[in-house]
């Protein structure tokens, strides 16, 4: 029998975390012949993540652009996506999560009829608009596709609800797990070279990463004046936050946040970077949703800072709180947790529901087998 070709495709920084460890599980069995392709929806950041992984894509479409546009984005993914496919014919399409090239992705291998498998499946809040555009990326995939990798048993019920046959579903636990065994170290140096010197050692330091769609505007503003009202009142406290690109994030929180020692603006930080800053903060603020599963494997507590979340297993586990972007629930959150030892312990001490390392080879396992080449399906992740 000849190698199974899968093909993984993705174009962002987060799905790149997440798909890396898969990638190369993929490579390095026999019985799989992997090519990657990259849309490179997100070009520089993409490109941080895949020089840490040591990942040489087989395709590059580049197809980022100034001011770019979700239709713009989704039309020459597809457009380009679909050449490469329609040449290589591969026997499964491997997208993750729910960027625009994850549908794109999805799409372009239904129209020639190749088998998809969806990593991250299964995730849902249910509203159209939040997170905007992910929630129907993530859906409109889930309808597309074959083989539905979910990560936890929450989201397998979802896909049951949704009429997914059970066979088509393997809970394996969530890849970004897997992906933190290769980039923390004690003994890191930072690559940003004031996280050198923030003193993590005297000061509690809280990480925040905040730039979704549905904050845009008065939104990001009021958590921006939260944030920077806690600061302000706790001493002992320093704020790192990676400023995303966009001029609607970088304008406000420079205007709110600056003129603060204790607060530093940084400019969006590489994966090794943003994971050893995670691992040595105190807590994380975010709206962020890979590191809603990233944060609880390295006991820090988690505040989310959006109004739903389709990780709501975080919740029910004790290990993020939802803030949501309002004033007041982000001050008292934020503020009980740097004041009550006992909230924080039992938060940080919380079991991580997304994962335990071993997600990118329950994937690969699943693949073998829906493929005929391992006759037991693999054990779920519970």
């Amino acid at each position: 029998m000849h190698p199974i070709k899968v093909m993984s495709i993705f174009g962002t920084r987060p799905e790149a975390i997440k798909m890396a460890p898969v990638v190369k599980l993929l490579e390095e069995n026999d019985s799989i012949h992997s090519l990657v392709c990259v849309t490179a929806q997100h070009r520089h950041m993409l490109d941080q993540v895949l020089s840490v992984f040591k990942i040489n894509p087989d395709y590059d479409l580049g197809i980022m652009q100034n001011n770019q546009g979700l239709s713009d984005i989704l039309c020459r993914a597809v457009s380009g996506l679909e050449e490469i496919i329609k040449k290589e014919s591969p026997d499964l399409v491997l997208v993750h999560g729910d960027t625009s090239t994850t549908f794109a992705g999805a799409l372009a291998a239904f129209y020639y009829q190749i088998k998809v498998g969806h990593v991250e499946a299964g995730l849902r809040t249910y509203d159209k608009y939040q997170p905007f555009p992910e929630e129907m990326n993530r859906q409109l995939t889930g309808r597309i596709a074959d083989l539905h990798f979910a990560p936890t048993t929450q989201a397998k019920e979802n896909l049951l609800k949704e009429n997914i046959k059970p066979e088509c579903i393997f809970v394996t636990g969530n890849t970004v797990i897997d992906s933190l065994s290769i980039t923390i170290s004690k003994d890191y140096k930072f690559n940003t070279e004031v996280l050198n010197n923030v003193d993590f050692v005297n000061k509690r330091v809280i990480t925040m990463t905040a730039h979704r769609r549905e904050n845009l505007g008065k939104p990001l503003e009021i958590i921006f004046e939260a944030v920077r009202d806690i600061i302000n009142e706790n001493a002992d406290t320093e704020l790192v936050y990676a400023v995303h690109s966009n001029p609607a994030v970088k304008e406000p929180a420079h205007r709110i946040l600056s003129g603060n020692s204790r607060i530093h603006l940084i400019d969006p930080l590489d994966i090794d970077d943003m994971h050893n800053l995670m691992n040595r903060s105190y807590l994380i603020l975010t709206d962020s949703g890979g590191i809603q599963e990233e944060a609880p494997s390295l006991n820090k507590p988690v505040v989310v800072l959006r109004n739903v979340t389709e990780r709501p297993e975080g919740i029910i586990a004790g290990t993020l709180k939802l803030a949501g972007n309002e004033y007041k629930s982000i001050r008292e959150i934020t503020t009980c947790l740097l004041n009550d030892t006992n909230e924080y312990k039992k938060m940080a001490s919380a079991r991580n529901p997304f994962g335990d390392g071993k997600a990118s080879k329950r994937i690969v396992d699943a693949i073998l087998y829906s493929f005929g080449i391992n006759k037991e399906k693999p054990m779920d992740y519970n």
